[in-house]
């Protein structure tokens, strides 16, 4: 039981590991796509951004001829989408025509070359088609989008895996994009300072990467106006990269998820050693009480290579049981698994190179499990053991045991450590300051009628009382999703860069985000457009002393410092706040916050906002999200990471105790007549508890000081990636040793206590 337990832990890691590895991989030709970045020179910090200009992307298209392929898109958001009586909200991109040429996602219906050439075409998932269409062809029918006009559906996509980096349920030619809006047409020709938009290149076959990079690194910089303003240079990623390798350090890119997955991988590998060696003690002890049948089948012929072939086969079957087991409980806990992971995976039963796999992981298990017995069996002589002989004797016999229990448990108490860590890691950060307010603070994305029915909406929803405050911006509450550099202020030192976060936002957002203002003033109103609030980050960071009434100069234009906020953060609850600066608007921005009325219940409060919003924009379902949950998803990696690792140590010491309690069953068993003697003479039972368990918990705590140096090690080097974290004291190991002693003596305490209470008349009558 033991085993299987530790074969389905890491038979469940390891379809996790890979299916975390195959991401994007099922694209065809996906080692020649790559991702457009610009490294920004922050005063001696390279930043990394995936915004770029729609000029870079012409520079590319006519410059480079290493590229084969490019296409712009912009970030894929939620749009509305209505067929009939049939309304959706779904996610879905504006991209370039060679997008699919790039991306070779596979079509059911449509040609890849020429889907996205019509600016009112559109092209939808197999899915999506379904809802909208039903069982009819799709190909031509129109669909209205974001309720302003007609799209005709020109291919079908398979549905998008899960395992794809860019999930979407729909494509729009980015021609659409710049037809419809003056501003992304202009951006066209505009500057490379204008990044608000993704590209995408396709290399030509036998273009290396560093190739590529050569050439595009300093491409912005061949016009007059980028040669001194520009502190940036572009570079590529590539596509199979994106996922597991999203961590940026001076530039490049380095592990990011591939530590959680390392972590695992060294997790499952952990569980099932832990797992062999309970195998290995437990059936070496077993063995112990076949010596006769080893010395009668040696007399009659049988040499040591058929003996350990014995054990090494009955090891095999022992195993191939043991995976028979892990198999069903991995198809038991799937579903709990992918639900706490929010994954798809399954068992690739349809698949010879798993069970390949899986056969040759039995094999070197059941070598790994019963190699010990099999070569301390054989090597035993059958005069010595027929005459009764011991199989062997001295402190040192028992050595091997000891050694592997105190690896096993060293393991454990790693496991253990590694789960209070990361559990303090996460309350830590969850208990930091936000410097917002996200209680009851709710969000809805924007879209054309919400933004020409903003004033109604908004003096409705405060009218009813079921908002106090509301306001919108370019960001929602809990991130910042532009940033841009400043071209003067107060005190800049010759060739100084700064790259701010940049919130455009309307009148009442500090007052509905709970954001206190801690000098100066707030934004009077959306004609304010000649001042800038920064937050207390920001002014450090410019060095800037008495700002109120200072002048800098944005984008072309002269702005006025009014306000300093309080820091918030908004973009990760582990690093320190980014320097922002808030520029107010005239227009509504695409993010609608609001905050709901202290006298209304959250319930209560959405069935109203349902009614008002379905008045304002009755195109679309009314859609929102609670900031708090935002904020939450912040931490998803963590707690996931968090949990598992709980549920592995819990895993691991369980099967640490089945090979204890076993051993301590033998042992007792083996010392009945010395118990017995023991007794008559007047042992005590507590005495004879502490005769028993001493070993076992002096081997406990062994690995406990093996265990925490190890642990320390690795677990000061995963937390020096967070900015802010905890420190690592002794009370972590403490208390690690404390549960490792404790669970040891509830697990040894059975047989000793059982052992100390039998009778003594039928101990000594013992054969």
């Amino acid at each position: 039981m033991g085993l299987a337990i530790g074969m389905a832990v890491a038979l469940i890691i390891g379809l996790w590991a890979h299916n975390e590895f195959r991401f994007d991989r099922f694209l065809a030709e996906g080692e020649r796509a790559y991702r457009v970045q610009r490294n920004f020179d922050s005063n001696g910090d390279t930043l990394t951004f995936q915004t770029t200009s729609l000029k870079l992307a012409n520079t590319l298209r006519a410059e480079v001829p290493e590229i084969e392929f490019v296409a712009e898109s912009d970030w894929m958001g939620q749009h509305g989408l209505i067929v009939d009586e049939k309304k959706l909200y779904l996610n879905g991109g504006q991209v370039g025509s060679d997008f699919l040429k790039i991306f070779r996602y596979p079509l059911v219906k449509g040609n890849p070359n020429t889907v996205l050439s019509d600016p009112y075409s559109i092209v939808i998932t197999e899915s999506l088609a379904k809802s909208l269409f039903g069982s009819e062809d799709p190909i031509g029918k129109m669909i209205r989008y974001d309720n302003k006009d007609n799209l005709k559906v020109s291919g079908v996509l398979k549905d998008i895996p899960d395992n794809a980096s860019m999930k979407f349920n729909f494509l729009v030619p980015f021609s659409y994009l710049e037809q419809t809006n003056e501003r992304v047409k202009n951006n066209r020709t505009g500057s490379y300072g204008n990044n608000g938009y993704q590209t995408f290149v396709k290399l030509k076959p036998n273009v290396t990467m560093e190739q590529a990079n050569a050439r595009v690194r300093d491409i912005e910089h061949t016009e007059k106006e980028n040669t001194n303003a520009m502190k940036s240079y572009v570079t590529f990623q590539p596509l199979h990269r994106w996922h597991l390798y999203s961590n940026y350090v001076n530039g490049k890119d380095t592990a990011g998820f591939l530590d959680y997955v390392k972590m695992f991988a060294i997790i499952g590998s952990l569980v099932l050693i832990i797992a062999c060696i309970n195998f290995i003690n437990l059936a070496t002890a077993r063995s112990e009480k076949r010596a006769r049948e080893v010395g009668v089948r040696k007399a009659i012929g049988s040499g040591r290579q058929q003996l350990i072939l014995q054990f090494l086969i009955e090891s095999f079957i022992f195993t191939l049981i043991a995976f028979v087991v892990a198999l069903l409980l991995v198809v038991l806990s799937l579903g709990s698994f992918n639900a706490l992971t929010e994954g798809k995976l399954e068992i690739p039963v349809d698949n010879p190179v798993f069970w390949a796999i899986c056969l040759i992981a039995i094999i070197i298990t059941s070598v790994l499990a019963g190699g010990r017995p099999a070569l301390f069996m054989s090597s035993l002589h059958p005069v010595q053991v027929l005459k009764g002989g011991r199989l062997s004797s001295g402190k040192g016999a028992s050595l091997p045991r000891k050694v592997l229990v105190v690896l096993q448990f060293s393991c454990s108490v790693a496991l253990i450590i590694s789960t209070i860590i990361i559990y303090k890691q996460i309350q830590h950060a969850r208990e930091r300051p936000t410097g917002i307010e996200v209680n009851r603070l709710m969000m809805t994305n924007m879209n054309s009628d919400l933004n020409k029915n903003f004033e109604a909406l908004k003096n409705e929803l405060i009218s009813q009382k079921i908002v106090t405050d509301v306001t919108t911006a370019t960001s929602p509450a809990t991130d910042v999703y532009w940033h841009s550099d400043l071209e003067r202020w107060p005190g800049k030192n010759a060739g100084e860069t700064v790259e701010m976060g940049t919130v455009i936002v309307t009148p009442d957002y500090f007052k509905t985000l709970g954001m206190p203002i801690v000098e100066g003033r707030d934004f009077t109103n959306q004609y304010d457009s000649m001042s800038v609030i920064f937050n207390e980050t920001a002014i450090k960071r410019l060095r800037i002393k008495n700002p109120i009434g200072q002048e800098i100069r944005w984008s072309d234009t002269n702005i006025k410092i009014v306000g300093v906020v309080k820091d918030a953060l908004m973009v990760s609850p582990f690093s320190p706040p980014d320097p922002t600066m808030f520029y107010v608007a005239e227009k509504p921005q695409g993010n609608l916050m609001y905050r709901l009325n202290p006298n209304i219940s959250t319930v209560d409060a959405i069935s109203k906002l349902t009614a008002v919003f379905g008045k304002y924009n009755p195109a679309f379902p009314y859609t929102y999200q609670f900031a708090d949950e935002a904020y939450a998803k912040k931490f998803k990696s963590e707690v996931t990471v968090g949990k598992l690792s709980g549920i592995f140590a819990t895993l691991a010491i369980f099967i640490s105790c089945l090979g204890l309690f076993g051993l301590a069953a033998y042992l007792a068993e083996k010392r009945t007549k010395e118990i017995g003697i023991r007794k008559v003479l007047g042992a005590t039972v507590p005495q004879m508890w502490t005769l028993l368990s001493k070993e076992s918990i002096l081997l406990v705590l062994i690995s406990c000081l093996i265990a925490s140096p190890l642990a320390y090690y690795f677990l000061n080097d995963w937390l020096t990636k967070y900015d802010y974290r905890i420190s690592i004291g002794p009370g972590v190991f403490v208390l690690a040793a404390l549960m490792a002693v404790a669970i040891t003596m509830a697990t040894v305490s059975y047989h000793a206590v059982r052992a100390a209470l039998a009778n003594p008349t039928k101990s000594l009558r013992t054969e």
